[in-house]
Formats: structure tokens, sequence, C-alpha cells
């Protein structure tokens, strides 16, 4: 199994953690949620309920102190013109102020005001205190993975909307959609989605090598190379990926079919050779980069790993744009990741 941090990597997780220290970058609970001139949620949206993993959440009123749950939630909102009272510090891929730039450009835009912003930490799960402690009147967890009873306890705390789809797998179009409803933005939120999805397309179409081609996002753990991990069709990865024009690896499509609520499956490393992919993503660490898998008498068996195509990626900020897809985070995984894939395609490995 992998650890805890390499799986928050992968996707933040939830677990039962209640009391931590929160990391902020200004004063806890002093702030309301910021919204950009222009942006204010529309009175007559609301009541509105929000359909959900758990039942339903009815939103009274126009929030106006957001706490946020899920990594990408934030970004969501910031393209929305709204700056959260409190959301999760950005342990991977982030900046040096736990947060990512895409986010901190955004929030710069809109010409909002972040100061007050807390920032709590949930490496060791989700900081119910902490989040409590920013007096929320919504709380949001679309990117999330939120269990019946993370639930349960938010719920205690402010009105909250968790996952739509799957644990951390509801499709970032359907994130916008429910985070656009329950802020009184329904419209915006409908032109955020048609815009981005603009903005995929166009860059797609300067790649049509990739239309058709397969591919698997693997991981491996690299004082344990007898397993290949593969994140299922379920996950936001490989949903990025087919949104590039990828289908999915027919190995990972039937390992996913197994069990459609996991996010993961493993494949023995005696079997590397079966795994069907014209093109391998993973993501490259000390001990498990390129070099390391391909010496490796079993895992150096992977087709695509052994005839260069693959994508080591090394760049975590450029990764967490494609397992955490927002947005604001497209930007960064059409100009920078697209092009790996298209190298990978080609057969010239990237990094």
């Amino acid at each position: 199994m992998p650890s805890r941090r390499r799986l928050l990597a992968a996707a933040p997780l939830a677990a039962a953690a209640l009391v931590l220290a929160a990391c902020s970058t200004g004063p806890t609970g002093g702030a309301a949620s910021t919204a950009a001139a222009g942006a204010t949620a529309d009175a007559a949206a609301f009541p509105v309920t929000i359909e959900h993993a758990y039942g339903s959440t009815t939103v009274t009123k126009a929030p106006t102190r957001i706490a946020t749950v899920g990594w990408a939630d934030a970004d969501t909102l910031a393209a929305l013109g709204i700056v959260p009272v409190g959301a999760p510090k950005i342990t991977w891929g982030g900046n040096d102020a736990g947060s990512t730039d895409w986010f901190d450009e955004q929030v710069q835009e809109i010409g909002a005001d972040a100061s007050g912003m807390t920032r709590y930490d949930d490496s060791a799960g989700i900081p119910f205190d902490d989040i409590a402690a920013t007096t929320p009147d919504l709380i949001l967890g679309l990117s999330s993975g939120v269990t019946q009873e993370d639930y349960d306890k938010l719920s205690k705390i402010a009105p909250t909307v968790p996952w739509t789809d799957k644990a951390w797998g509801t499709p970032w179009q359907d994130q916008v959609a429910a985070i656009g409803k329950a802020v009184g933005k329904p419209t915006e939120a409908a032109a955020l989605t048609a815009s981005t999805e603009k903005t995929i397309a166009d860059a797609v179409a300067a790649h049509p090598e990739i239309k058709g081609k397969t591919a698997a996002w693997a991981w491996f753990t690299p004082t344990d190379l007898s397993t290949i991990g593969l994140y299922t069709t379920s996950d936001l990865r490989p949903q990025m990926l087919r949104e590039f024009g990828f289908a999915d690896s027919p190995t990972v499509a039937e390992l996913s079919a197994k069990d459609p609520s996991a996010f993961t499956a493993n494949l023995s490393a005696e079997k590397a050779s079966s795994l069907q992919a014209d093109v391998v993503v993973f993501y490259a660490e000390q001990g498990a980069g390129a070099d390391e898998l391909r010496e490796n008498a079993l895992i150096g068996r992977i087709p695509a790993l052994e005839d260069g195509h693959y994508v080591a990626s090394a760049d975590n900020e450029v990764a967490l744009s494609m397992s955490l897809p927002s947005p604001l985070s497209v930007r960064t995984a059409v100009e920078d990741f697209l092009p790996k894939l298209a190298s990978a395609v080609k057969g010239e490995p990237a990094a």
C-alpha cells in the first residue's frame, strides 16, 4: 500500500484526526470571504439545494464566509471571484506560502484580499477544529473524498456540500457546477466551464498525435517495487488524460471494473509486461526514477517504459495541475503537461 504522504500527493485523503495546529497566512476567523467587485451572488438564487453523495444540502442565503476541504475547491471559488476564509495548505506541489501560483495570481487578478485567509494543514486528516475556527457559513468539499462521518462532523459546523460523483473523482466540471450553485453563481459557473473547456480543446487541437492513444498513470513505491500502482479510470488523472484525447489503458480499465469505487488498483510487477498502454505516466522520485525503473528486472518490462513512451513527472506543481484539475490549474496542465504527453507519444521520454 502506498504511504499516506504518497497518496496525499495523489489525492488528498481524509482521516479521523480532529485537532491539528493550523498554518495560517493571516489571522484566523476575522475575515469574510472576499468577493471581487461585480462578482456578488445573485440573491434570487437562494434558497438553493445541492444534491450530493450524502443526500442534499440547502443554502438559505448567500454565504459570506466559505471554508473549503478539497484542495481544488478554493481554485473554483477564486475563479468565480470569491476568496474563502479557509482552505487546506497545499503541501504537495504548492508554493512556499502553502498555496499555488495559479490561485495567488487569480486573487491578484480579481483584486481580492487573501490576507485574512487561513491555510490549515490537512496532512493528518480534516482539521475540523481549524475549520470551525474560521466560523464559516458554508463548507465546500467537492474535490475531496470526505466520508459520511466527516460530513456529519462538518455539517455541525456549517452547511456542507461534499463530493457529488465519486470520492476524489468528481469531474471538475461537476465541481464547478455545484459550487456555482451553492454560492449563487450558476450562470457564471456555466460560463467558466465553457471557457475552460475551450482552453483545453484549443490546446488539444495542436496535438492530434495523441488522439486515440492509450495511457496509464502509475505510481511506484521505491522501497517495494513488487507492485505497480495504477490510478483507476475514475480518478481525476485518467479523466484529464481522456480530455486530452487519450483512451484508457485496457489493463487499467479491466482492473477498474473490479472495484468502481476505488481510485487506485495494483498490478503485480510479475505482470509488468502485460500493462497495455501507448504511454505511461509516473511520478519520478528518488529510488523510483526512470533509470531505476527501467533497470528493474520486472518493472523494466513495461512495454511503454522499454520503448521510451513515458513521462517521468518530476515537477510536482505541474503534476498537481493534472491530479487536481480546476479552472485555474488547467492553464498549467495544457501549457506544461500536455507537451510532455505529446513527446511521450512520439517515443521521446519527458520529465
